[in-house]
């Protein structure tokens, strides 16, 4: 005999599936990333992100027009700085004429209502693609945590609504709260990368804003001391707790489908908004799968945003996100 309970009553048409839906993607999740670079008319494809760009500022008041026309009302802004204004220490992060500076008003002139975060870390600004300044074979931590401080006043100063630092010094939310407070930006936000792994799914995006580390003598090659190891789960606990006590408003884990684990252990550990990025590296990859014709690409990107929604995300920072409200 069959049972009386039979789940798939609640399958059985399309109108029942969505009626029932635990889970639903709406624009409102999105946080869009945008990469901003010098120059006049310029729109360069990047070649491991297909048909993602690099925009000067003139295309980025375009792109923030049409997202916002889109139901896109959140940009994160990331700028490719030009090598001769690359120093050890970051310098041309702090010129309130920089290019993240002259971007941030961009999209506030072009769009007022549009939410502005910024990337704050030296990484695109630094000689040696570090997140810190480099001293002696080491990532300094609180000389670095203080310039990111500094930078992100500047970001608020220059109308950033969020400032999200992607470093992962120790102590740099604390840093960075107090500084708003004492230059009295109180209501600037703070996205912190709270559990930011030392991931291999980073290459494309390294590759748009040319930030990767130099191999190079005395230098680190890589990120490891500062961002977390993949093999460690309570460790992105103990991150989160820090950040959120030393003043995040919104706490960040990334990259996304390798770590969804962890967005739901920080979603029942912390009752606070929860950003997942869903990086370079996944993008391209699903982009390359589908252009070979192994995958469906709508149906896969979908999938995997939808992933990211039921592990407990607030907010998917992700490249695919046009795309998705296009079909949606």
């Amino acid at each position: 005999m069959f049972p009386l309970i039979r789940n798939r009553r609640l399958r059985s048409s399309e109108a029942i599936r969505s009626l029932v839906r635990e889970n639903i993607l709406t624009p409102s999740d999105f946080l869009v990333p945008v990469f901003v670079t010098e120059g006049k008319n310029v729109k360069e494809e990047i070649a491991s992100m297909p048909n993602y760009y690099r925009l000067s500022l003139d295309h980025l008041e375009k792109e923030v027009k049409e997202l916002w026309h889109m139901g896109l009302g959140a940009v994160l802004l990331f700028v490719k700085v030009p090598d001769h204004l690359k120093d050890n220490k970051g310098t041309e992060a702090l010129n309130p004429e920089g290019l993240m500076q002259r971007a941030i008003k961009t999209v506030k002139n072009a769009c007022p209502d549009m939410l502005v975060m910024t990337d704050v870390a030296l990484d695109p600004f630094s000689s040696y693609g570090h997140d810190g300044i480099v001293a002696n074979g080491q990532i300094l931590n609180d000389e670095s945590a203080d310039l990111l401080a500094q930078m992100s006043v500047s970001h608020a100063r220059a109308g950033a609504d969020f400032v999200a630092p992607s470093d992962m010094m120790d102590g740099r939310i604390l840093s960075i709260r107090e500084a708003l407070e004492a230059e009295g930006f109180i209501n600037t936000g703070i996205m912190s990368y709270s559990a930011k792994y030392a991931s291999s799914f980073y290459g494309p995006f390294r590759d748009a804003l040319d930030s990767a580390p130099v191999d190079i003598e005395n230098v680190p090659k890589n990120k490891s001391t500062y961002q977390m190891d993949y093999a460690n789960r309570l460790e992105a606990i103990r991150e989160t707790q820090l950040d959120i006590e030393e003043g995040a408003d919104i706490v960040m884990v990334k990259p996304g489908l390798c770590y969804l684990d962890i967005v739901r252990d920080i979603k029942n550990q912390f009752d606070v908004p929860i950003a997942v990025y869903q990086v370079s590296g996944e993008y391209a990859m699903v982009k390359a799968a589908a252009e070979k014709g192994w995958i469906d690409h709508d149906a896969v990107m979908f999938e995997q945003l939808m992933a990211i929604k039921r592990a407990g995300a607030t907010i998917i920072t992700s490249y695919f996100a046009k795309d998705a409200v296009r079909l949606m």
